[in-house]
């Protein structure tokens, strides 16, 4: 099918995705609430939710690729898919932002406030007497038992080394594709998701380290809590951002895209990239400060 005209608007046909899409996040999300409210039955509408989101997707986004490749999309759609990736990006960047503005209320604000510190000594004594205004905490009484934080200068500083080397070779495998050199877009593609793995595997086996011999887990108080998210989170997108990477090298492969339009190879740059300048903040406030 012929491109439609650079000055025409694209109006994309009618599809069935979205609503399938719809009914796999309202089974999931079923699944999770059961399983939430203590019933082990919820695990499997999460189950179904989650396989039928994955296959939504991979048609979904195999009809979108094989449009693409067909010449069927103009500048226009080029405009519009930057656009939309640009807001997901920032709807991330908000939801990050929540996470470290809680952690930023529990050891600037809450900690000081119970702690008695300045005008709120009354607050300590009435209520909380005893209460040591120190990070980490886990409340007052020790409420989750005894834990070790975990330390900056191990595998989250050797997981700060991969993920910037990961941005780095990304970026160059980015500008062979411009300069037309395919097959170190493939190399450079390749380290950069196999450093992404690397990088989940390290943070899996940490987690371990920090169940079985620090005694941390999502229990140990505010610290444990926020430390868990942050870094669940994050390590959850580091794993859907190597997925996508992998995707790209899989297209790359197949001669998919050209020097100047490559979209879907920036797109994926951008997530990337924004993944490691989160990964920094959690280094810095999370892991080390």
């Amino acid at each position: 099918m012929a491109a439609h005209a650079q000055d025409k608007y694209y109006l994309p046909h009618g599809t069935n995705w979205p609503i399938l899409g719809s009914i796999a996040l309202f089974t999931l999300f079923i699944g999770v609430s059961v399983l939430l409210n203590g019933s082990s039955t919820g695990q499997w509408p999460l189950l179904a939710g989650l396989l039928l989101l994955v296959y939504m997707m991979f048609r979904w986004f195999g009809q979108v690729i094989g449009e693409s490749e067909g010449g069927q999309y103009n500048l226009q759609v080029d405009r519009s898919f930057r656009m939309g990736m640009g807001w997901f990006i920032f709807s991330e960047v908000m939801f990050f932002a929540v996470f470290f503005s809680a952690l930023f209320y529990a050891r600037q604000l809450s900690l000081p406030w119970l702690g008695g510190q300045g005008a709120d000594v009354w607050t300590n004594l009435l209520i909380w007497p005893g209460f040591e205004n120190e990070w980490p905490s886990n409340g007052p009484a020790n409420v989750g038992g005894d834990f070790e934080s975990m330390p900056a200068w191990g595998i989250p500083a050797l997981n700060t080394a991969i993920l910037l080397s990961s941005g780095v070779t990304l970026t160059i495998a980015h500008h062979a594709l411009k300069a037309n050199r395919r097959g170190q877009v493939a190399l450079w593609l390749a380290a950069t998701f196999l450093l992404g793995f690397l990088f989940i595997g390290l943070q899996a086996y940490e987690y371990a380290h920090a169940f079985t011999e620090l005694n941390l887990t999502l229990r140990s108080g505010i610290y444990g809590t926020t430390f868990f998210m942050l870094t669940g989170f994050h390590g959850l997108h580091v794993t859907i951002g190597a997925i996508m990477l992998t995707v790209i090298w899989l297209r790359v492969l197949r001669g998919h895209f050209t020097p100047d339009r490559h979209f879907a190879f920036e797109g994926v740059a951008w997530y990337w990239h924004f993944v490691d300048v989160v990964w920094l903040g959690l280094f810095i406030f999370v892991y080390w400060l």
